[in-house]
């Protein structure tokens, strides 16, 4: 598969998250409930997210991953034990578009980071993805997620 890549500045912008630990292999679970737990506090609030959710990964240990995951808001919304309100950082980005599986974006992440080598740019450990249709609603190889890698 090839990949266009890109440099871009991405906003600030408004998240309620639940920001937590666990190993790779139970990721998928977690999010579920997490992304879960936030859509139903949002429904609580009156509010809704204004796109599809993310994850923000600040490491990788795959035994230990230390992982964001929430929906951007319109703007601040009250925190609730582990639901809490930010505002992401403005940051500088190396971006791709995965197509297909979760399971296979190791190796569009390995492809976006061989193109920042190449191009000599220092990424750091923290990466977002973006998903932006539902695997309830599309098969596995229609499944669209914009990685955007930090740089330092």
């Amino acid at each position: 598969m090839s990949h266009e890549f890109a440099l871009e500045t991405q906003p600030s912008l408004p998240v309620l998250y639940v920001r937590t630990r666990c190993p790779v292999q139970a990721l998928g679970q977690v999010a579920g409930e997490c992304w879960g737990q936030i859509g139903a506090y949002l429904a609580e609030l009156g509010a809704a997210p204004t796109s599809g959710p993310y994850m923000a990964y600040y490491n990788a240990d795959m035994n230990d991953l230390d992982v964001e995951m929430g929906f951007p808001v319109t703007g601040p919304l009250p925190g609730r034990g582990n639901l809490q309100f930010r505002a992401l950082p403005e940051c500088r980005v190396a971006t791709c578009l995965h197509v297909g599986s979760y399971s296979q974006i190791g190796a569009t992440y390995s492809a976006l980071q061989a193109w920042m080598s190449e191009q000599g740019l220092n990424c750091s450990s923290q990466m977002y993805e973006w998903y932006l249709n539902d695997p309830d609603q599309v098969a596995p190889e229609e499944l669209l997620t914009r990685i955007a890698w930090v740089l330092a």
